[in-house]
């Protein structure tokens, strides 16, 4: 029961207040040029920063250099001009494939009684 409501209280295509904030999340991350998956932080959650290593170097530099950016632009009170910001897309993943892989693996090592690869700790 609990479980339908909330599918239904985040789902942008059945309830209307999470697709206002589904549009004007991806409006902001439009602004700055970034995706959704740049926003996670490797030193929260250590299975964010497996997955990040686990990619290619050319997909950790790219979302690298949209922080950097949208850290310039937002220093300089500017946003990313209008043409750019229509080619921009906030919400195509490259990190969820890899971090559920992750999860997945962290999963069956604890399901076979294995010791942890690291100590979920936060600095």
């Amino acid at each position: 029961m609990a479980s339908s409501w909330m599918q239904w209280l985040t789902n942008p295509r059945r309830n209307w207040f999470a697709a206002q904030h589904y549009k004007a999340l991806s409006n902001r991350l439009k602004k700055y040029g970034l995706r959704y998956d740049d926003l996670y932080d490797p030193m929260y959650d250590l299975d964010i920063k497996e997955a990040l290593t686990r990619l290619p170097r050319e997909v950790v530099d790219a979302g690298n250099q949209r922080l950097k950016r949208a850290m310039d632009l937002s220093m300089k009170h500017e946003y990313l001009p209008e043409d750019l910001q229509a080619l921009q897309t906030p919400f195509r993943s490259y990190l969820k494939d890899m971090l559920a892989l992750v999860k997945k693996e962290n999963a069956e090592r604890e399901a076979l009684g294995a010791l942890p690869l690291y100590q979920h700790t936060i600095p």
